[in-house]
């Protein structure tokens, strides 16, 4: 359980990460160099900028196999804000594929249960 705080930090850093989308989609609709183009621009620069400082905090804590498993929960929140956002629609599709990607996020999880639960798998060397 010690690691988990880095675990909540990664998946709250993930969901910032998945804000970038947002601001690139809107920047994409608007007029190249206008004011509103440029401020959705910056503002994805200015997350990617601040989750790259987070990242590097995050895989100091967390071994980095763990970290990029994980980073695919962008996928998911990329479908939320697409609906959210953009009037998207989710498909049977989509939701087969969400559905994969927590299935392949807790299967890791699980294969690394030990790093989680402290220095219990230490017992055994």
């Amino acid at each position: 359980m010690k690691n988990t705080k880095y675990f909540l930090f990664l998946h709250i850093l993930l969901l910032f990460l998945s804000l970038s989308g947002i601001c690139s989609k809107f920047a994409a609709g608007e007029p190249f160099l206008s004011l509103r183009f440029c401020l959705f621009y910056g503002g994805m620069i200015l997350i990617l900028m601040i989750y790259a400082l987070g990242w590097q905090q995050i895989i100091k804590h967390l071994p980095l196999s763990t970290a990029y498993a994980n980073k695919a929960v962008t996928m998911i929140w990329g479908l939320i804000w697409g609906v959210l956002f953009f009037g998207e629609i989710v498909t049977v599709g989509k939701c087969i594929g969400i559905i994969m990607i927590i299935l392949g996020i807790v299967v890791f999880a699980f294969s690394d249960r030990d790093y989680f639960l402290g220095e219990r798998g230490k017992e055994n060397e």
